[in-house]
């Protein structure tokens, strides 16, 4: 079965495509507050699915990592408006030190091609 690696890197592929699912890496993106980076995770992610040759209707998982939990209804106002009706993935999110303080949300996905 054949591997495809999508924005390959010296430490990480951004995704990873193994026979039918496509396994994306923690995506990060920096802005003005939780609101703000989530949608800019979340472009991403459509970005790197298309690569996959999948889309968000497909995602199986997500695990959602934030920074300050507190900050849930904020995150979830922006992933509410982004995930497809009646295609919601299974999900879990965790407050979580992420890899530098500039971050406040990161999200991994995974996914049907």
């Amino acid at each position: 079965m054949s591997i495809k690696r999508i924005e390959i890197g010296p430490r990480m592929s951004q995704a990873v495509v193994h026979g039918s699912v496509a396994y994306l890496a923690g995506q990060v993106a920096l802005g003005d507050g939780v609101a703000a980076q989530t949608k800019g995770v979340l472009e991403q992610i459509d970005a790197l699915l298309a690569a996959a040759g999948t889309d968000k209707t497909k995602i199986l998982a997500a695990t959602i990592y934030l920074a300050d939990i507190s900050k849930f209804g904020e995150m979830n106002a922006v992933w509410d408006s982004w995930v497809a009706a009646g295609h919601t993935p299974a999900r879990a999110t965790v407050e979580a030190a992420l890899a530098t303080p500039d971050y406040l949300v990161e999200i991994v996905v995974t996914a049907a091609v």
